[in-house]
């Protein structure tokens, strides 16, 4: 015999950020609310691996301070992000060029992380973003006999790029919205930059941010990806990716959380679970990745996903470009972009170690452990031989692809009672996940008129809660 029917206003299925933020928005507006997740923790692709003190991130996506849902999504309060330096560092010709410093982006801050995002300053704009770019600090130069031309171009090319940040950091996202659609190799070639500072800068900086190294992606959503680059800081949440949702997960209400629990149908007022039998409810909201939502809602278009493999290595000599992300403009090998995490966020390490996280964009090749070691020495231009490798993560479907034409407000409201969030409605960011959640507790609360205080939801029986 199934056990008895358990009452909630709303059952949310899946503990991702967009599941657990919609919890949070729903909550606060006095709606019973329960969260089914089938794994035994919280935070679906953002999930951290700990390793002999080191935490590691599976995926490491990159977010920015400019993120409006960082700073809008209940429950982030306590959500400290560690910044990179101002801008990325370029490796070109067997130099480091630092480039894409706005003054948008260059404000400081005293413990070296921006605490609590809702105090974040807003972007004030880039008036001498030109200024900035030429005058950009560079790292020490390579041996003369290496060539020193900058991937940015000649002066009047940096100018140009300058402005063009400039112009982006203060542009309305209608507007932006509002330009003509195109996949974002052939949108950055129609602006009239020169085809160096695209393929020297514009390039690895899009893939970094997108992982996307075709830049097949819409060219819409690359502009919010500048956007975003151009006013904020690139920047990691201090501890890890699982940071962001188990902050999410522990200032809900207790007993909201349950882990452990698989769906296996939805329908607009029950849910069906393997370990509890069905669950009555008023409304469904599906925040699971695209396939899971697919498979419980057959229909729904599964969108390609872009592959990530992130490669940590350790060492007790740690290269010496700071706190900067370094990406490959030459593209002379499989990492688009790197980092020595342990100088952005200390606590990612144990002390006198140092984290260095690389990311490989799309199908790996066959000996990957080997092929980034060698790639790496090229780009810190140090021997990588000691350096230890700490783990290897592949992940095969880790975004969702946005080609051109992309909807970037793919509906939430499939029908009243059935509703669906996640980074696959909207953008394939941290903030796009957020954002759909934000757009699907709105329907979903007119669609309920709810206000009020309603009914009080009864546990799950032997559900373990997060």
């Amino acid at each position: 015999m199934l056990e008895p029917a358990y009452q909630a206003d709303v059952v949310i299925v899946g503990a991702g950020v967009a599941g657990l933020s919609a919890a949070h928005r729903l909550t606060s507006a006095g709606v019973t609310t329960a969260v089914l997740e089938a794994a035994h923790d919280v935070g679906g692709r953002m999930s951290t691996e700990k390793v002999d003190g080191f935490r590691l991130d599976r995926i490491g996506q990159l977010l920015s301070t400019a993120y409006p849902e960082l700073r809008l999504a209940p429950g982030l309060d306590g959500l400290v992000l560690r910044p990179f330096a101002p801008g990325v560092l370029l490796h070109s010709d067997g130099r480091h060029h630092r480039a894409g410093a706005t003054p948008a982006n260059t404000g400081s801050d005293p413990g070296g992380a921006v605490r609590s995002t809702r105090s974040t300053r807003s972007a004030r704009g880039a008036l001498h973003a030109v200024r900035a770019l030429a005058s950009a600090p560079r790292t020490t130069p390579r041996p003369t006999a290496l060539p020193r031309t900058a991937p940015l171009g000649t002066a009047v090319d940096q100018a140009r790029l300058g402005a063009a940040l400039a112009r982006i950091a203060n542009a309305p996202v209608e507007r932006l919205l509002a330009r003509p659609e195109l996949p974002a190799a052939r949108g950055l070639a129609a602006r009239g930059l020169p085809a160096r500072t695209i393929d020297g800068f514009l390039r690895p900086l899009l893939a970094a941010l997108l992982c996307d190294p075709e830049l097949t992606t819409s060219s819409r959503c690359a502009d919010l990806a500048l956007r975003s680059f151009a006013s904020g800081r690139l920047c990691v949440p201090e501890g890890g990716a699982e940071v962001l949702p188990e902050l999410l997960a522990r200032s809900l209400p207790p007993g909201t959380v349950h882990t452990g629990v698989r769906v296996t149908s939805v329908s607009t007022n029950t849910v069906t679970t393997a370990e509890h039998g069905e669950f009555r409810c008023r409304a469904v909201l599906l925040a699971t990745d695209a396939r899971a939502a697919a498979e419980l809602l057959p229909g729904l278009r599964v969108p390609d996903f872009h592959q990530v493999t992130v490669v940590h290595h350790t060492t007790d000599e740690p290269p010496t470009t700071g706190t900067a992300l370094l990406l490959d403009a030459d593209r002379g090998g499989p990492v688009a972009h790197t980092a020595v995490v342990s100088q952005v966020d200390p606590s990612r390490a144990p002390a006198g170690r140092a984290l260095i996280s690389s990311t490989v964009l799309g199908p790996p090749p066959p000996d990957v452990e080997t092929a980034v070691r060698m790639h790496l020495a090229r780009l810190y231009g140090t021997s990588t031989t000691r350096w230890e490798t700490l783990a290897v993560h592949h992940t095969p479907e880790a975004v969702p692809t946005m080609r051109a034409p992309h909807d970037l407000r793919r509906p939430v409201r499939l029908l009243a009672g059935l509703y669906v969030c996640g980074d696959h409605r909207d953008t394939s960011t941290v903030q796009g996940a957020l954002h759909s959640a934000h757009r699907a507790t709105t329907a979903l609360l007119a669609d309920l008129g709810a206000r009020a205080s309603m009914h009080r939801a009864d546990p799950l029986p032997s559900a373990e809660a997060a």
